[in-house]
């Protein structure tokens, strides 16, 4: 929903607190898990605000009111309120509906009518109203009026609920609703993956609700024991892992039946003669005490009629129980549903609003019971329209996708509500565009949609859906026959989405891009875009205005749109260059051939076909008589690809112009100490000379950072075309490091990324420090482009002259990289003139093909080895490598760097992941084409085949053909509209585990250039240590498969792990862009970056209220849990971390059997996902055992924390002071025990290693030499006692010996300490000094600065005052 919300502070803080930390504390929230402002309360609004312009900027979650205001739980939503301090306060209306007392309900002013409407809709008490009028003093409200502009609406005003008479519209609409109560609790939905529901389990854990269960109870003196027996699968060192505590039974998932069946009845629609009597349409229900009604919906309301299975009787019966709502009627005939439909609609309020809602973009799970299939006519009615449940809700028919599209994109966006209403619109419209495409890519597939030229061949077919066009990855026509045939088809739509995502991200006006998604099913590519209006009723050639329609042979270009894509060039990249069109004619552009300019019959500026926005890959494009760079050379590059589409991703692109940047300084600034060393060598007087302004300063000692951050500033804003600092602005940070590069493109921190021996990171220190004249040489290139350069003396000038060249630079005066996408594009002529430029180009995409495997491949081990980067599974290996621009097809080298490394024993991790993708993705390949060739009614025997092949240790597995009975015999007769490539095809069963792990190793060094040494499942879990259920999980998410969640003997020889009933459901894998809230991205990445130039690593964001209380902590990290299981996946790496944060906010608040749950539940994910050897482990069994201690459960406690010690001395090294905590906190469990000897020894290392590390005068050395000399007497003392009872026997005087059970303050620091959370309180008066920032910043930004302004403007105050959640490592 785009529309919007009240925030309602807690009554337990003071309001204005929880506010203004709020505003920086939550950005976390926002940005976190990838969930900004996404999930949406209900689909209505949304549309209908988008179509009627309207819309208000804040959010009514229905959720937060209908609980009575206690807590504020539109997470997104309240961030807005933070963000803007200054907001229109709310006020309370009573609402009086029929039957209930009036209540209360706090609104805000910006509000629409409609909103008050969803609340009730949603109320225990008024949930079973759908058609009904607001009505104040006897005057109906308009459903889409703004509170503030109703007459006499005040606080305290009457607002009367007054039944309406139904449409038919309305009748359907209530029969939809009252069938979403009844399923309300039923997770069916989230297993089969449909309306965007997913599953959530911590309930589970936490037994609903994380108020005061779990607490320790105090019995007389002692505190009552809790269990605390982990199940045995979770014990360090267990190696069985069952599948199914992946998904608990949840108690309330049980679903108490209300009805055995409400379907619509045969006798619709009513005849012509009863339409006049009112009659809108029949049900049929059958109540749980097995008694068979018709009901009539009419104008009035729904009652019973005489009709029959059989005999139609339209009459009312008698007594009819004519009610205004179908539950009110129900409810009368049957006892049971009366009961049931209020216990039910108590639980379901009861849950968190997190659970209930909608997610932006479905969710998939990967296992699932067997859920039984019910009677469900809303269901059967969607299952055969094209349109999706609640677009019943707008107005005109189907949704015109472009137009919404288009139109959220064209809101204002001058000030931070307007950004935030635009940017919510916008992801409203793309998460339903998502949902409608693949829902349409499903029916092209399974044969449901007509294709627009069905006269020809299956693969060349294309369709239009529900206002969508679908084409298929096939090279149709020869299109990409140079280009790697249908590879390169297949490759096209990802490229293509890349750059729907870059220029998406840069946001210029004017410049459209089409929505896009793509789908992968059932071994299909499909690609849904949105349809430029106009387009189909012209030829494409008549069309195309600018770009080329037949790859760079003839070429046209247009004046509207270079200037348009000239604003995009400098945070794309992208250079204006020349090409020759088929007349010899030079063209200009200012993208790649490839890219089409169309203007639409909208008037609107369109650009598709965006797959080469990114320059070539020459690693992975050999050229002839192109000689790469001796890195690239020495790893076996250039190698043959499958296509020619290979591109570097936007990552790399940043980080290696930034890398330059620095290159470029470094240089500039040795010229200049060269030739101040030659100045002053001659003669000291010159200096003075010059002019003040051109004047380089004399000591870089002088230079005032402060100044210096002024005066970038200043340039920032005069820039013209050539900026010094690349990118579209240059935010000079705050202690004026060398500015870092950022962009107004999706920057993914990559400023972090280059931190290896040549080429280190703008963040890694002040480079200042370490390279006299670098402050000049910044000066001087500021004040070069700022001036034209006009006043500056030709020597200094040259220097950056000088500089420009040695890094490639396109301008001679400022540092300016660009690339052109067309260099070695096949059939593309550069003019005559332009062969200079050319080879410039030619040689930076050398140097950036070289740095790629020479810097950012070392650099992402590096991070590895430093724990900077710790992925657990392929997905999260992926996005490491992204994030350093790092493509994916470099796997292979990857791991063989790791293999070459001489710290491989510390990446073991990494390279098992790595092993684990690589193969899971060569049968992903495979299992693509093996797919194809199935027909649709052998599609569960070819799966559990494959997965029999691919897993089972069953030597011959054998294909079970699908039952004789259906199999036609008759073979001959010719089917037209076939599924593309389907056929009575059985091919597939001829498969061999031998014959698939041989395609396995080939696909591996064919695509990877890797070789895997197996020949079986069985040997790749010996050699390289997986896990087959690890195996499986990767495969099942990769393919979109889903299996029945039962354990599963894969190890057996005598019969197939799987069986055909064991595959449940084919998902597709579906790609889209992703739109981002950016104010909070940028206030998310500005903090990261802060912290890290400060000392601190920031391991993870922790939510920060910290400072609030523990139970605000407590219930922003609930919605965090909740937020990451519904959006990421319940066992996504994540997620795993979420529970680990939870679990600690739960022991700090005193719920220490919810803590032990939730680290249990961590644990058994984490060995699901990447097994027991992780050193994200090691920090996970380090919190597990220090719970344990806290509750005297020592010898439990021992295992963890020596499995800790173990892991952490393997990948820390055994001289780490991880190693040393890890020590310190095993002796502590034992003096707990007595056994002192053992505690003094694992002291004792502790103790040599921080000696070793940081010598004798550290607090941490004293620390730990104090408790050595403690743990000495308690061992002499407990000697002396043992000796006295030796020699003295039962009269022995015992002294009594003093046994410390830990408490609880002190196992919390412990875990504070290892989770590395510092606490920094925060006075009132830094409340009262951010609150003033921000409302500056607000000001500020009213008075039209604009958002990258502000930015330089200084960062906010307190920056030292944030508590920070730090590695202390």
């Amino acid at each position: 929903r785009c529309v919007s919300t009240v925030t309602m502070p807690c009554a337990s803080e003071s309001p204005s607190e929880v506010k203004e930390v709020a505003l920086i504390l939550e950005v976390k929230m926002y940005t976190h898990t990838h969930t900004e402002g996404r999930i949406c309360v209900d689909g209505h609004s949304a549309s209908t605000v988008v179509m009627n312009g309207g819309g208000a900027h804040y959010h009514s979650e229905e959720e937060s009111k209908q609980d009575g205001g206690g807590d504020t739980d539109g997470v997104e939503d309240s961030n807005e309120q933070e963000v803007i301090v200054i907001q229109d306060t709310g006020f309370t209306v009573k609402i009086q509906a029929p039957g209930t007392e009036p209540f209360d309900l706090q609104v805000s002013p910006q509000e629409m009518v409609q909103e008050i409407h969803q609340v009730l809709m949603d109320r225990e008490d008024t949930c079973h109203r759908t058609c009904f009028s607001l009505q104040l003093d006897g005057n109906v409200l308009d459903n889409f009026a703004e509170l503030k502009s109703i007459e006499g609406l005040q606080e305290g005003s009457l607002l009367k609920v007054v039944e309406e008479p139904y449409t038919v519209r309305e009748a359907r609409i209530h029969v939809r609703h009252i069938r979403d109560l009844l399923k309300s609790l039923d997770p069916s939905d989230a297993y089969n993956g449909v309306d965007c529901n997913s599953l959530s389990f911590l309930s589970v854990f936490t037994d609903g609700d994380l108020g005061d269960s779990g607490k320790r109870k105090k019995k007389g003196s002692d505190l009552e024991q809790i269990d605390c027996t982990p199940p045995e699968h979770i014990l360090p060192g267990s190696k069985e892992r069952p599948l199914v505590p992946l998904q608990p039974q949840n108690k309330d998932w049980k679903p108490m039946q209300c009805l055995k069946v409400l379907t619509m009845s045969g006798w619709n629609p009513p005849p012509g003669n009863r339409k006049m009597h009112g009659d809108l349409m029949y049900l049929y229900m059958v109540t749980v005490e097995e008694r068979h009604i018709s009901i009539t919906a009419s104008t009035r309301g729904f009652y019973l009629n005489q009709s029959t299975t059989y005999t139609f009787n339209p009459k009312p019966a008698n007594p009819s129980f004519l009610s205004h709502s179908l539950v009110e009627l129900l409810s009368q005939i049957s006892p049971a549903f009366k009961k049931n439909f209020t216990v039910l609609q108590k639980t379901r309020v009861q849950r968190h609003p997190f659970e209930r809602i909608a997610t932006p973009f479905q969710v998939y799970s990967w296992t699932a019971p067997q859920v039984d299939h019910t009677m469900d006519c809303v269901r059967a009615e969607d299952a055969y329209t094209s349109r999706l449940g609640y677009e019943e809700h707008i107005p005109g028919q189907t949704r015109d996708w472009n137009e919404e599209l288009q139109t959220t994109r064209e809101l204002a966006r001058k000030n931070l509500p307007e950004r935030l209403l635009r940017e919510r619109a916008i992801f409203k419209v793309h998460s339903d565009f998502a949902a409608a495409a693949t829902r349409g890519s499903m029916a092209v597939i399974d044969g449901n949609v007509m294709a627009i030229n069905p006269g020809e061949e299956t693969r060349m077919q294309m369709f239009i859906w529900n206002n969508i066009f679908f084409s298929l990855g096939f090279d149709v026509r020869d299109h990409y026959r140079e280009l790697g045939g249908d590879a390169a088809a297949h490759a096209a739509p990802t490229n293509d989405l890349n750059g729907v995502r870059a220029y998406g991200a840069v946001d210029v006006e004017g410049l459209y891009t089409l929505g896009t998604v793509v789908v992968d099913y059932r071994g299909y590519r499909v690609t849904a875009q949105s349809i430029i209006p106009g387009i189909l009723e012209r030829e494409q050639e008549q069309s195309v205005i600018y770009g080329s329609i037949d790859f760079g042979k003839t070429v046209v270009s247009h004046g509207k749109y270079l200037e348009l894509l000239e604003r995009t060039s400098r945070p794309l990249k992208v250079q204006r260059h020349n090409v020759l069109n088929e007349k010899d004619e030079s063209v200009e552009l200012c993208s790649s051939v490839e890219c089409k300019g169309i203007i639409g019959n909208d008037g609107r500026h369109y650009i598709l076909d965006l797959l080469r926005t990114f320059p070539p890959d020459l690693n992975f494009l050999p050229v002839e008589g192109e000689e790469l760079s001796p890195e690239s050379v020495r790893q076996g590059f250039p190698r043959q690809h499958r296509h020619r589409l290979a591109c570097l991703r936007q990552e790399l692109i940043e980080a290696f112009v930034e890398h330059r940047y620095l290159l470029f300084m470094k240089m500039a600034a040795l010229q200049l100490m060269q030739q101040k060393a030659n100045k002053e060598s001659k003669m000291a007087t010159l200096t003075e000379n010059n002019s003040p302004e051109a004047a380089v300063p004399a000591l870089p000692s002088t230079e005032n950072p402060d100044a210096s951050a002024k005066s970038s500033e200043t340039s920032t804003e005069t820039l013209t075309d050539a900026t010094t600092m690349t990118a579209s602005q240059a935010t000079p940070t705050e202690d004026n490091v060398v500015p870092t590069v950022t962009t107004n493109g999706p920057l993914v921190p990559v400023a972090t990324a280059i931190q290896n021996g040549e080429c280190e990171s703008p963040l890694e220190g002040k480079a200042e420090d370490s390279i006299p004249g670098l402050a000049q040489a910044k000066e001087l290139a500021e004040s070069l482009a700022a001036e034209d350069g006009s006043g500056i003396d030709p020597k200094s000038r040259e220097v950056v002259l000088n500089a420009c060249k040695a890094v490639g630079s396109i301008s001679n005066t400022s540092f300016d990289i660009r690339f052109n996408p067309d260099i070695f594009s096949p059939g593309v002529r550069f003019p005559e003139d332009s062969v200079d430029d050319i080879q410039k180009q030619k040689q930076l995409l050398k140097d950036a093909a070289a740095f790629l495997v020479s810097c950012q491949i070392p650099s992402l081990v590096k991070d590895c080895l430093d724990h900077n980067a710790l992925p657990m599974d392929g997905a999260t290996l992926t996005e490491a490598l992204h994030q350093r621009g790092i493509n994916v097809r470099y796997l292979g080298n990857v791991l063989e760097f790791v293999d070459k490394t001489p710290a491989k024993a510390q990446l073991e991790h990494f390279y098992r992941i790595g092993i684990s993708e690589l193969i899971t993705r060569c049968a992903k390949h495979i299992f693509k084409t093996y797919l194809q060739g199935v027909e649709l009614s052998a599609l569960s025997a070819a799966v559990s085949h494959f997965l029999n092949c691919f897993l089972s240790s069953f030597p011959d597995a054998v294909a079970h053909l699908p039952a004789d009975e259906l199999v036609s015999r008759r073979k001959n007769r010719k089917r037209r509209n076939r599924v593309p490539g389907g056929g009575d095809n059985t091919a597939w069963a001829s498969l061999t585990p031998s014959e698939l792990w041989k395609n396995i190793v080939s696909e591996a060094q064919s695509y990877y250039n890797f070789t895997l040494h197996c020949e079986n499942a069985d040997q790749v879990v010996e050699k390289y240590g997986l896990q087959k259920i690890t195996l499986l999980r990767e495969i099942s998410i990769k393919a979109g498969i889903q299996i029945l969640i039962k354990e599963y003997n894969f190890d057996s020889r005598h019969k197939p792990a799987f069986t055909e009933e064991d595959i449940l459901n084919i998902f597709p894998v579906v790609k889209h862009v992703n739109p981002k809230a950016s104010d909070a991205f940028h206030f998310f990445q500005s903090g990261q970056a802060k912290v890290q130039q400060g000392e601190a690593s920031m391991k993870h964001t922790v939510l920060l209220t910290l400072i609030m209380q523990h139970t605000h902590a407590l219930s922003n990290q609930q919605k965090a849990v909740l937020m990451s299981e519904r959006v990421l996946g319940v066992e996504h790496p994540n997620t795993i971390q979420e529970y680990m944060h939870l679990a600690l906010y739960c022991f700090a608040n005193g719920q220490l059997s919810t803590a032990l749950k939730l680290l249990y539940r961590a644990r058994y994910l984490m060995l699901m996902v990447c097994g027991e050897d992780h050193p994200e482990m090691a920090l996970l069994d380090s919190n597990i055992g220090l719970v344990l201690h806290g509750v005297m459960e020592y010898d439990l406690s021992l295992r963890f924390l020596e499995n800790a010690l173990a892991i952490n001395s393997k990948y820390h090294g055994p001289r780490s002071l991880k190693v040393a905590l890890s020590h310190h906190l095993v002796a502590r469990v034992y003096e707990s025990k007595a056994e002192f000897r053992s505690a003094l020894q694992h002291e004792k290392e502790g103790y040599t290693i921080y000696k070793n590390q940081v010598g004798e005068a550290h607090e941490k050395t004293k620390e730990s030499s104090e408790y050595l000399k403690y743990l000495t007497q308690q061992a002499v003392a407990l000697q002396r006692t043992m000796n006295e009872i030796y020699k003295n026997g039962s009269n022995a005087s015992i002294m009594p010996l003093k046994f410390t059970a830990p408490s609880m303050a002190s196992v919390l620091e412990q875990l504070n300490i290892i989770n590395g959370i510092i606490f920094i309180p925060l006075s009132q008066k830094d409340l009262e000094n951010l609150k003033a920032e921000v409302q500056r910043r607000q000001q500020l930004q009213e008075s039209g600065k604009s958002m990258e302004e502000l930015t330089v403007d200084g960062p906010l105050e307190l920056e030292d005052k944030i508590p920070m959640d730090v590695n202390v490592d």
